[in-house]
């Protein structure tokens, strides 16, 4: 049996930088790994088959269509039984279903010995998702086009504790995008960025961070813009929405702050972790 934790992430910043003929959005995006996992685990099987909780069909699972396209392009006749465990909330912007997709591509290339490498499956991966070639990949990426330039970044600093808070609503990548209108012409100092981090200068991120779908979820769900207000208040440095939402992350100095922040929060879905800097 081979078990994977398939990891959530945040955005650093989101700009979208325009639309394209195919009907997805180029983007520019720094994002990172956070230490809140979905587990699954594959064995072999006679038939491809997905043990779940998920409220999903089966068909229409990312986990699923993943296993599907990796026999079907590798021309694999073995199955599989795979074991979805969820803890990341979904519909939440924080990539859940995408890096659970890309598990299942690590995961099923191992077990059934198809030889791709990680470029190979990152191409796969793109096929059924923007975000899934990001977590075939190092914890702090920059993602341009489609998802599919990834600049992988390193930083020397320590982890950042983040409280993450989830309203009780999900809300439509699909819709958020499609409802987004004005292009902005930001441009973001990676360089300038990557040393803050390093050095944890949380002036200089308050300047930096950013994401353009926020208005457009704030401009319908308003409880995201209360929840970044109540995340200042309870002692965050930095309070963002992640992707398309609606999870909304503080960024705090210290563990105990963030378990302290989350104390206000004891009535909706909260959750303290720490940003992934090193895989091992």
């Amino acid at each position: 049996m081979i078990i994977l934790k398939a990891p959530a992430k945040i955005n650093w910043f989101l700009q979208i930088a325009g639309r394209r003929d195919d009907g997805y959005h180029d983007i520019v995006s720094l994002m990172q790994k956070v230490s809140l996992y979905d587990t699954l685990s594959f064995e072999s099987s006679g038939e491809l088959e997905l043990i779940s909780t998920l409220d999903l069909p089966t068909a229409d699972n990312l986990v699923y269509r993943a296993a599907q396209l990796l026999r079907e392009v590798s021309g694999c006749r073995l199955g599989a039984r795979i074991t979805l465990e969820k803890n990341i909330p979904a519909a939440a912007g924080l990539g859940g279903g995408s890096s659970d997709a890309a598990a299942t591509l690590i995961g099923l290339d191992r077990l059934w010995g198809t030889g791709l490498d990680d470029r190979s499956l990152r191409e796969l991966g793109l096929r059924l998702g923007s975000d899934i070639p990001f977590f075939i990949g190092t914890p702090l990426t920059l993602c341009e086009g489609r998802g599919e330039r990834l600049i992988p970044l390193l930083v020397s600093g320590r982890s950042f504790p983040l409280l993450l808070v989830k309203p009780a609503l999900g809300i439509s990548t699909e819709w958020a995008y499609r409802n987004y209108r004005v292009l902005t012409k930001k441009t973001v100092d990676i360089r300038l960025f990557c040393q803050a981090l390093e050095i944890s200068d949380f002036a200089t991120l308050r300047q930096l961070v950013f994401n353009d779908l926020e208005e457009v979820v704030i401009s319908r769900y308003r409880v995201i813009a209360d929840m970044k207000t109540k995340l200042i208040e309870q002692g965050a440095e930095i309070a963002l929405m992640s992707g398309s939402g609606s999870t909304v992350f503080g960024v705090f100095r210290s563990p105990a702050d963030a378990r302290k922040a989350a104390e206000a929060f004891a009535d909706t879905w909260c959750c303290v972790v720490d940003t992934i800097v090193d895989e091992k």
